[in-house]
């Protein structure tokens, strides 16, 4: 099936992309290895081409890489072409022994991350690195720098920043020059949007790719219950006669052609439910209203 595209970077992707998290952690015990190869093929044949992952994302501290090798798997089993897939994975976030979480801007940290998550999904280079989280004991920039020499080596295709706030941006855009920020990546959704509204704006005006993740509200019931929330978003899905979920994913789509939504997913029916979103036409007046949900 093919997809309406975006950009990010010199990288062509599905305006929806898959949140690969949920089936590594979050609610429960990790989806069931089955369940999780279908959830991949299920994305990939409703026309995503973009699927995230980070290298934390994973059952315990030491089974770090674990979501990463499903993505690699999933990929590997697919029966389609592959050649437009677009992987995003992340590193700069510590897990220890006895789940002792911490940051690590490091260029020697963030190096051998790269390294671990380029043998986990098997590749040569990433197509899309994000700096997950912002290490406040180092300048900004350095974190940002270790990126960019990495990309030199051919090893980063594309630098994103994710969890980045608009100084942060703005450093980042400094340090890379000019359309070397492809991407940052973000919560923002209709619960979570005060410390993300100005940066879609931004990132809009710098054409940077704004990546919304936890579209539809989070994983710890937000996103089933998003209908149950916001009256209007149930009413405007009932005219529809779609899924809430749908439009809400529809209504960020609308926000700007930088704005590439990743809704997280563990099973094949809610991935394939979240990309019929990218066919689903909100009126103006619809846009209207649910854009007083953020006001």
């Amino acid at each position: 099936m093919t997809a309406p595209t975006r950009q990010i970077g010199s990288l062509t992707v599905s305006a929806l992309g898959l949140g690969a998290m949920p089936l590594s952690m979050g609610r429960g015990e990790p989806a069931p290895h089955d369940r999780a190869m279908a959830t991949f093929h299920a994305a990939l044949d409703a026309g995503i081409t973009l699927l995230d992952t980070a290298d934390i994302y994973a059952p315990s501290w030491d089974t770090m890489g674990h979501n990463e090798t499903l993505v690699a798997e999933g990929l590997r089993t697919w029966g389609g072409d592959r050649s437009q897939v677009v992987v995003a994975t992340k590193g700069g976030i510590t897990r220890a022994e006895g789940e002792q979480w911490g940051r690590d801007g490091s260029a020697g940290y963030l190096r051998a991350a790269l390294e671990r998550s380029l043998a986990a999904l098997r590749v040569d280079a990433i197509d899309l690195y994000y700096w997950h989280r912002p290490d406040r004991s180092l300048r900004y920039a350095d974190g940002v720098e270790a990126l960019a020499a990495l990309q030199q080596e051919g090893l980063i295709r594309e630098i994103g920043i994710s969890n980045a706030n608009v100084e942060e941006i703005d450093v980042a855009r400094d340090v890379l020059g000019e359309g070397g920020l492809a991407a940052v990546q973000n919560e923002f959704s209709p619960t979570f949007f005060h410390t993300s509204r100005r940066e879609l704006a931004h990132c809009g005006e710098h054409g940077i790719a704004f990546v919304p993740w936890s579209p539809l509200g989070g994983t710890g019931g937000g996103a089933a219950a998003v209908g149950e929330r916001f009256e209007s978003i149930a009413r405007i899905a009932q005219a529809h006669g779609v899924s809430p979920q749908q439009v809400v994913l529809a209504w960020q789509l609308s926000l700007g052609e930088h704005v590439i939504p990743i809704p997280g997913a563990s099973r094949p029916e809610s991935i394939t439910d979240s990309a019929a979103a990218m066919a689903l036409e909100l009126t103006e007046a619809e846009r209207e209203e649910l854009a007083t949900l953020i006001a």
